[in-house]
């Protein structure tokens, strides 16, 4: 009969040593998170808050300063240019900018490229950046994380024969740098990870990975049906 192991004990040195880096786990991630929030939060005080006249600022009356005052001074500017907006005079005057803005050669295009790429993210109905899928690249075999922004139209859709997504490929660390890919249909994998947990996972360079949700019986069946046999039918053809 096997005897069972022991668990070896933990010498003084080797305690506090994991005490440390538990501690260091815990805390880390929570204060970067309150440190970029405060800098962001001092970046635009320190922008709106002068502009508020002292008779209004609350600021003038107490001998502190209020940390937020800016940002909360911005988003109530924010909520009441989007009601103006929502009114006759305020898509009266939208329309007579747009025309102005669309004069100017460089501007306009600047202007035309920056909402697009707002009203595609903050569309409600909008898919963008809503689905993470893996695709190969830069060859076969070797995959990649993507993400979905949309479905391939105008003439890069009418020059293809199958039907293509448009995939954004991000770069490890920095996410914000990528390529656009327009990938098959029947060559991307739906993948069952959210957004985020694919961000972090591109981030930290694989480090961190989330767990697989999938069950038994999907963990078992193929993402997608081997192409090998079909491609090199194609390049013989």
């Amino acid at each position: 009969m096997l005897s069972k192991k022991k668990p070896v004990a933990l010498s003084f040195y080797q305690k506090m040593r994991a005490y440390l880096f538990t501690g260091i786990l815990v805390t880390t991630p929570t204060f970067i998170t309150v440190y970029l929030a405060w800098v962001f939060i001092g970046f635009v005080d320190n922008r709106v808050t002068p502009l508020i006249p002292k008779v209004y600022n609350p600021e003038s009356y107490l001998p502190f300063a209020i940390p937020g005052l800016g940002l909360v001074v911005l988003i109530l500017f924010l909520m009441l240019i989007g009601a103006i907006t929502a009114g006759f005079i305020g898509r009266f005057w939208i329309r007579f900018s747009e025309q102005l803005l669309n004069r100017m050669p460089v501007v306009r295009s600047i202007y035309n490229a920056i909402k697009q790429i707002l009203e595609t993210i903050l569309a409600k109905q909008s898919n963008a950046f809503r689905e993470a899928v893996l695709i190969e690249y830069p060859r076969r075999g070797i995959w990649a994380i993507g993400f979905i922004t949309g479905s391939t139209e105008g003439e890069v859709q009418t020059v293809t024969e199958k039907d293509y997504v448009n995939i954004f490929l991000p770069t490890t660390p920095n996410p914000t740098s990528g390529f656009l890919l327009f990938v098959p249909k029947d060559d991307m994998v739906r993948l069952s990870m959210t957004v985020e947990e694919a961000i972090k996972m591109v981030i930290s360079g694989g480090i961190v990975t989330p767990p697989d949700r999938r069950s038994e019986a999907q963990k078992h069946v193929s993402a997608r049906p081997t192409k090998t046999d079909s491609y090199s039918k194609e390049t013989q053809n």
